[in-house]
């Protein structure tokens, strides 16, 4: 009797488990409504009468505030329950969109959309990891990067969607519509999410293999070598990735002599690449180890890399095959991150330490779009930025050696 009552229970663990990975596949692809920006960056423009750079300032803003908020909401996270931080950020995703729809100028679109609206993004963004990661302690960085395939492929579906409200209604419409959309729809899915209770937690425990628990706090992680090593892989992963996310129309245009119509549909499958590259390399991070992973999508940049250098220009075929290893990097690296921080520090104070780990995805973001640029404006030359991308990539290969200890390895 007591052995029925056992499997039955291992088997509405197992049912009950995988229903948070697919909410959280769902909520991130709401979530990553912040990476079509660009469907609304023609119309910012228009509408507020401003420059190129000056209709970038909203995402950056949402970029950098998103990665602070992971940060200053993991040092919270174990406080309070999942489902009321999730509610919390949704609705503050949601008044900030709303509130964009009455923006002024730019500067105040900044404020609500940047500033209001990232800050919520990152403040549900860790929380879905984090359940999943406490129901799946024999399979982290898999179920993680199946979660995270949601917000790597959300402008599949909000972009299209964006695009086609802002053609029938207009700009801040636009805005009001989808911010409403938010306020109900993410609550509602936030509502369902909680952590294993303990009999549950001890059955997953049972099919999984040996599982850090406790795990190192913040100051114990801070004080290992390996920390350095991830930290700073982390900041060249996606200093690279959004670089070049950002610069793909620019370069199919400009260096292999696309049409903008061509290089968007294209992004369709770059966008597939980006979301399938998290549970890949989620699987990797557990099975090999984040050495091995790092190292792996290093050599897959620097390959990209010099075939664009060496046959990328005015060929679509190695535009496609380049741009789709890079885009699928990105996606990599936003699973290599949070596999290894719970693969190397346990789970235990796993929101205050990838939060931690997130703030280089700010650095990255930073510095990709700056560094990029500069080196554009200056020489104009393409060729230069695939050699300077190369060249990060040899410096996360020396970081990864020396910095990340052989028995994380």
């Amino acid at each position: 009797m007591k052995e029925n009552i056992s499997l039955d229970l291992k088997k509405s663990t197992n049912s009950k488990r995988w229903k948070y990975v697919i909410l959280g596949i769902i909520l991130m692809m709401l979530l990553g409504t912040v990476y079509s920006y660009s469907v609304f960056r023609l119309a910012v423009q228009n509408y507020f009468e401003v420059d190129f750079t000056s209709s970038g300032l909203p995402y950056m803003a949402s970029l950098a505030f998103y990665s602070l908020f992971m940060f200053v909401t993991g040092r919270f996270i174990d406080r309070f329950h999942p489902r009321n931080i999730m509610i919390f950020g949704s609705l503050l995703v949601a008044l900030g969109w709303i509130l964009s729809a009455f923006a002024p100028n730019i500067y105040v679109l900044t404020l609500t959309y940047g500033v209001i609206s990232g800050a919520g993004v990152g403040i549900a963004y860790g929380v879905p990891m984090t359940v999943v990661a406490r129901w799946f302690p024999e399979k982290k960085g898999f179920a993680v990067g199946l979660v995270l395939v949601g917000f790597g492929l959300s402008p599949l579906i909000t972009a299209p969607l964006a695009r086609t409200i802002v053609e029938l209604v207009g700009l801040t419409r636009a805005f009001l519509i989808l911010g409403a959309g938010f306020a109900v729809f993410l609550p509602v899915l936030s509502y369902f999410f909680e952590y294993p209770e303990l009999e549950a937690s001890s059955q997953i425990k049972e099919e999984g293999k040996s599982v850090k628990v406790s795990g190192h706090t913040t100051k114990e992680m801070l004080k290992d070598k390996s920390f350095k090593g991830l930290y700073i892989n982390f900041i060249i992963g996606t200093t690279i990735g959004l670089m070049l996310v950002g610069m793909t129309t620019s370069i199919g245009v400009e260096y292999v002599g696309l049409t903008a119509t061509k290089v968007t549909m294209l992004m369709t499958i770059f966008a597939i690449f980006n979301g399938m590259g998290r549970p890949t390399f989620g699987w990797l991070t557990d099975r090999l180890s984040p050495r091995k992973a790092m190292l792996l999508s290093y050599i897959l940049i620097i390959s990209a890399a010099l075939v664009m250098v060496l046959f990328g220009e005015s060929s679509l075929i190695v535009y496609i095959i380049g741009f789709a290893i890079f885009w699928f990097n990105l996606g990599g690296w936003l699973a290599i991150a949070p596999a290894s921080t719970m693969n190397m520090y346990g789970t235990g104070h796993y929101s205050q330490n990838y939060g931690l780990v997130f703030t280089a995805y700010g650095i990255g973001a930073v510095t990709g779009v700056i560094t990029s640029g500069m080196l554009i404006d200056a020489h104009g030359n393409y060729k230069l930025l695939f050699y300077y991308i190369i060249a990060l990539c040899l410096a996360g290969i020396f970081s990864t050696i020396n910095f990340i200890k052989p028995q994380n390895a």
